[in-house]
Order: C-alpha cells, then sequence, then structure tokens
C-alpha cells in the first residue's frame, strides 16, 4: 500500500479536512476497527483507514454516503464500509477500539442521546476509546442555530465519568456555516476523548 500524505483524500477530493481531534487522538489509538457515526463525506473515515483501520462509517445522508463510495471505489479501498443510517433510531453493538461523532449530535433528537452514547460505551473494547465534539448552548454562546440538541456545561462529561477521561473541554470554535456577515459562527463545543477502563 502506497504511502500517502494525511491531506490526500482532502486535497484531491475538496473533502473538509480531517477533524483536528481525531488529528490528536491518532497517536493514542491502538489501529482496529473504527466506528464513525455521521461520517459525512467521509474526511475522518478516509484518513483512519489510511491508517490502518477497520472502519465502519455510518449517515443518514445518501448523498453524502455516494461521494464517499465513490472515492471508495476510485481508490480501490478495502476495510471501509458504509452504511445509510438514522442515528436517532439505530441500536447497536460491536467490538470497536474506536467510536467517533464529530460535529453530529447537534443534529439529532435529544432523546436519541443517552441510547446513542450508550451504545457507543457498550460497542467500545476495553481500553478502547471514544471521541465525541458537539455544540453547547452556554450563555456567553446560546443555540443561535437552533441545534434539535446542545450539550449543558460538564454533561458529555457526566456520562464518561467511569472512564478515564484523557481530554475534556468546553472550547469555542467554528462552525462551517457562516452568519449574515460571512463571519463563520462560534459555538462552545463540547470536546472529550475518554479511554474506556477496565472494570
Amino acid at each position: 500500500m502506497t504511502t500517502r500524505p494525511d491531506n490526500y483524500f482532502a486535497e484531491k477530493y475538496g473533502l473538509t479536512p480531517t477533524h483536528s481531534e481525531v488529528l490528536a487522538a491518532l497517536p493514542k489509538l491502538a489501529v482496529g476497527k473504527a466506528l464513525d457515526l455521521g461520517c459525512g463525506q467521509g474526511r475522518n473515515s478516509l484518513f483512519l483507514n489510511q491508517h490502518g483501520f477497520d472502519v465502519t462509517a455510518w449517515d443518514s445522508n445518501p448523498a453524502s454516503l455516494e461521494r464517499l463510495n465513490s472515492i471508495i471505489q476510485e481508490e480501490n479501498l478495502e476495510n471501509i464500509r458504509t452504511e445509510l443510517c438514522d442515528l436517532n433510531q439505530v441500536r447497536f453493538n460491536g467490538g470497536y477500539q474506536f467510536v467517533l461523532s464529530t460535529v453530529v449530535m447537534m443534529f439529532l433528537q435529544p432523546e436519541s442521546i443517552p441510547q446513542l452514547i450508550a451504545d457507543m460505551q457498550a460497542s467500545t473494547l476495553k481500553y478502547g476509546y471514544n471521541l465525541i465534539v458537539a455544540a453547547m448552548s452556554t450563555d456567553d454562546y446560546p443555540n443561535s442555530q437552533n441545534f434539535p440538541f446542545t450539550f449543558k456545561s460538564g454533561e458529555l462529561s457526566h456520562y464518561y465519568r467511569n472512564w478515564h477521561i484523557v481530554k475534556y473541554n468546553e472550547e469555542i470554535g467554528e462552525l462551517h456555516r457562516r452568519d449574515e456577515n460571512g463571519d463563520r459562527i462560534k459555538y462552545r463545543f463540547a470536546t472529550l476523548l475518554a479511554q474506556k477502563a477496565s472494570y
């Protein structure tokens, strides 16, 4: 397999670059099976596959998956499969080294979040990792885009209180969306990387 630069797919296919938190997590991860919840056009899935992961990529947008599937086909990629999937409805299990969801949960229905996170945790192998990045609604950065769901302060880290939290912050970040002045819209984002402890 030829070694390609990390930005290969983003450059060649005009994809959004791999999420910075996925790049930051990579050195900690044991290569194995990964599940990308809300993969979009595959920026994170393709990157993980490039680094040896066997990737399952789920999204509810058929056009995004079609784009990702065309890249998989054109590049003759192996060990990466996609599935049309409504994260509000899906129940799942499995044995994954890495389960990730970046900038997806704010588009889901609030009542689906506890079960989704529970399934993420249950599907993660011992010493495996979960990565979640999702918008919050706070006094200084309220939910101006009317996302169906936003985390409250401390809410996401509470879900992982029995895990080893490697990284958690609630820092200001930017959406790809822009406001009426052309500036990228700012939110606080709950960012968590946690490792499943041994029980």
